[in-house]
């Protein structure tokens, strides 16, 4: 049998972890920091778009395929930019049992991977005859968003205008791309 004596030198043991440990924190206070720094030039940039576009449009927005999903993001995000702003698009009507009785959501299905599966997105829209409208029916709408309340503070839609439609070419919408630049103004 053999036995080994080892002697630990605890001075030298604990001058290297007290230097390790020192490495690793300030490894993690510059990563903060630079975090922070991005977050905050990200934030200016998007004050800086914000200014510029202050004012929405008077016009009426058009929402697409593309678009849709970006725009949705921004106007949730967003609110108060975006009230008073018209947009128009089309979806299908879909209702979830806690909608009041004037309220739908012009839905359209997002895909979110690579094997086609979707879930609902879409505005929550207000108009006064909505109990005549057929689930899953196709529409095209033109409204102004508003504020609602929705389970917190959302944008809903005052329908304006609203038309049956076909089903589109592409029924599905992609999901907000990271590339996207809000503004003030859909276009």
């Amino acid at each position: 049998m053999f036995i080994y004596n080892f002697k630990v030198n605890k001075k030298f043991w604990g001058k290297i972890l007290i230097i390790l440990f020192s490495i690793i924190c300030a490894l993690l206070l510059a990563i903060s920091i630079c975090k922070i720094f991005s977050e905050i030039k990200e934030e200016k940039n998007r004050e800086i778009v914000k200014n510029n576009y202050s004012i929405p449009s008077p016009d009426v927005a058009e929402l697409t395929s593309e678009n849709y999903c970006n725009i949705l993001k921004e106007v949730h995000e967003d609110l108060n930019t975006y009230v008073g702003q018209k947009i128009s698009f089309t979806g299908y009507v879909y209702r979830v049992p806690d909608l009041k009785e004037n309220q739908f959501i012009l839905a359209r299905d997002m895909i979110i991977n690579s094997k086609n599966q979707t879930v609902v997105v879409g505005f929550l829209c207000e108009y006064e005859n909505s109990k005549n409208l057929v689930n899953d029916s196709w529409v095209k709408i033109t409204g102004k968003i508003t504020k609602g309340d929705y389970y917190g503070e959302i944008p809903v839609l005052q329908i304006e205008e609203i038309e049956e439609t076909s089903i589109p070419n592409n029924p599905f919408v992609l999901p907000p791309s990271d590339s996207f630049l809000p503004t003030a103004v859909i276009y």
